[in-house]
């Protein structure tokens, strides 16, 4: 079996890295001198391959080497002698056999050095309000620590800011770094700056190689059509420190765990996490360059549409469905991103990450008849320029950009130019140096979601009677009433993630017997992404139907509400409140 060539070069690396610890050279030398000198008469010190062998097995050093190169194969004796299996559809595996293992054995210098992935730090700033605010986004090369003294290194990295700033310094951190455990034999200066030397290099020629083959693909795709230059046919984006990747490096399959269950419940997560647009410095009212790394981005919460898609994108593909990332424009020709899935019945959905709403695709035949009624599309996008995920790219190249004309037959090359996906593993692949580094799991909440509930409803009570007070009202609130509007919100939420509405009977019964013949009920309930009591109530105080139960005036007036949090993973959550009022009705 051969090996292709960058393994090749990888092993032989290796290989050298090896002797190079192990000073097998200098021992060579040794050897070769000692066997000169002792072995051979004067008038034969001619040595042979043979002899400088047999001299190195003889002092074991040989031995040494082959004991330190370890060779693993994919296939074990179990394998061997498997009987053969009946064909079926799917591919049969045998189960996983659990082995014993040192726990306490560590990789070594030379392998740890392979591992290229750096550490990604963010720092966030989060103000008294609760806001978030992307400072600084900085990857670290850590392998130093490798030919350290000790294992032991500081580091002093001066940290940038990030958009229109990333140029600008934000401060030094000062890091110490330390293996443990420590260990056996570090390496030295030197092959660890030639291995981050050929990294680099190895690393621009891919980036060269593939803006070269992007360069190619545009020209032949403003040749398929001139006005295709006007199209939005994104194949680079700026992450938060400016530095430009391919949009394909941005998304990935990314699983959940059991920290989401479904593709919808995984659309209502990305939904609650906040919409902010990148800040532009300066009037004209254009829009910021910034699709953040998926850490920044959870870090902080929130981010502009791009991140969203991004995410949601990543976590459909971890699903197990075909998804795309598409790149075109809502009304007014407002540049937007939005997530689309091909079902294996060709049905193709578009999935809006920002409300997590979900819109059937069924394009329009322009050459139909006037009398053929066309099916009137719901959703709020215009055009379309190009889809991506990990491994495809596609430019646009119908006749038309408009989204309800386009037929999403992503095989057929008159309507879809495809990108080599070749080109695309070279530079978006994970593992590859120059693609986004590797995505963070997901982390499980830290919000304990009833003690929250109680919180903000308590503090509500307080904003709500204070408010009353200052307008010269009283206020008694009805606890039952209150109660009695958990269903609603539950069923709110659930609607919101499986577009399934269910309990508005029960609760309408239970709120007809709570409110007595000859009073009047009002109910009114609003949703956020956030847990700031004092930011809810100001909003909520805007709404005047909202306004009107607050500030409720009457006979026998009773106040409800009610609070409830619903926890998704890395903090973020979806916050209901309901306000509610019954009064005696005076004619």
């Amino acid at each position: 079996m051969s090996l292709p060539p960058e393994k090749a070069s990888e092993l032989k690396q290796i290989i050298h890295q090896q002797l190079v610890k192990m000073d097998v050279h200098g021992r060579i030398r040794e050897v070769l001198a000692e066997t000169i000198r002792e072995e051979l008469a004067p008038e034969h010190q001619q040595l042979s391959t043979e002899d400088l062998i047999k001299a190195l097995r003889q002092r074991g050093i040989i031995d040494d080497v082959m004991k330190e190169l370890k060779f693993v194969t994919d296939v074990n004796e179990k394998e061997r002698t498997s009987a053969p299996k009946p064909s079926t559809h799917f591919v049969d595996r045998e189960p996983p056999v659990l082995k014993k293992s040192d726990g306490s054995k560590m990789a070594d210098a030379t392998t740890l050095l392979s591992v290229c992935d750096p550490v990604h730090m963010v720092l966030i700033k989060t103000d008294t309000f609760g806001e978030t605010t992307l400072v600084a986004s900085y990857f670290l090369e850590w392998r130093s620590v490798l030919a350290a003294e000790n294992g032991i290194t500081n580091v002093a990295v001066e940290l940038l800011g990030v958009g229109t700033e990333s140029k600008v310094s934000v401060g030094v951190l000062n890091i110490r770094l330390e293996m443990y455990p420590q260990l056996n034999k570090t390496l030295s200066p030197e092959i660890t700056n030639t291995q981050f030397a050929l990294e680099r290099q190895k690393t621009a020629e891919k980036e060269r190689l593939f803006l070269v083959y992007a360069k190619q693909w545009w020209r032949e795709y403003l040749q398929i059509r001139p006005t295709h230059n006007v199209r939005l046919v994104k194949i680079f984006a700026q992450d938060e420190n400016g530095v430009n990747h391919p949009v394909c490096s941005y998304v990935r399959p990314l699983r959940a765990g059991r920290l989401l269950d479904t593709p919808r419940q995984a659309a209502r997560f990305v939904s609650v996490l906040g919409y902010e647009r990148a800040p532009v410095i300066g009037g004209g009212g254009g829009k910021q360059e910034q699709w953040c790394t998926l850490l920044a981005f959870l870090c902080r919460n929130k981010g502009d549409c791009e991140d969203h898609a991004n995410l949601l994108c990543s976590l459909l593909l971890g699903f197990g469905l075909e998804a795309f990332v598409c790149v075109g424009t809502k009304a007014k020709g407002v540049p937007h991103t939005w997530v689309m899935t091909c079902g294996t019945d060709g049905t193709i959905t578009f999935w809006e990450s920002l409300t997590g709403h979900r819109y059937i695709h069924r394009p329009i035949n322009p050459d139909d008849p006037p009398l053929v009624e066309q099916p009137k599309p719901l959703y709020p996008y215009r055009t379309i320029g190009c889809l991506f995920n990990h491994q495809k790219f596609l430019g646009n190249c119908q006749p038309s950009d408009a989204v309800e004309v386009c037929v999403f037959d992503l095989h057929d090359e008159s309507k879809w130019k495809p990108m080599s996906g070749e080109a695309i593993k070279s530079v978006c692949s994970p593992g590859t140096s120059s693609s986004v580094p590797p995505f963070p799991p997901l982390c499980a909440s830290a919000i304990d979601a009833a003690v929250t509930s109680n919180e903000v409803e308590l503090q509500l009570r307080i904003l709500v009677s204070e408010h009353r007070k200052d307008l010269g009202l009283s206020t008694v609130w009805d606890d039952h009433l209150s109660y009695l509007l958990s269903p609603a919100l539950a069923a709110y939420e659930l609607e919101r993630t499986t577009s399934i509405s269910a309990g508005n009977e029960e609760f309408q019964d239970a709120v007809r017997r709570a409110v007595p013949d000859g009073h009047t009920f009002k109910g009114f309930p609003i949703h956020f992404v956030y847990r700031n009591a004092r930011r809810a109530f100001a909003t909520c105080l805007r709404s005047p139907f909202c306004e009107e139960i607050i500030c409720c005036r009457g006979d026998q007036v009773r106040l409800a509400v009610r609070v409830r949090v619903f926890t998704y993973p890395e903090s973020a959550c979806a916050v209901w409140i309901m306000f509610a009022c019954k009064y005696r009705s005076v004619l």
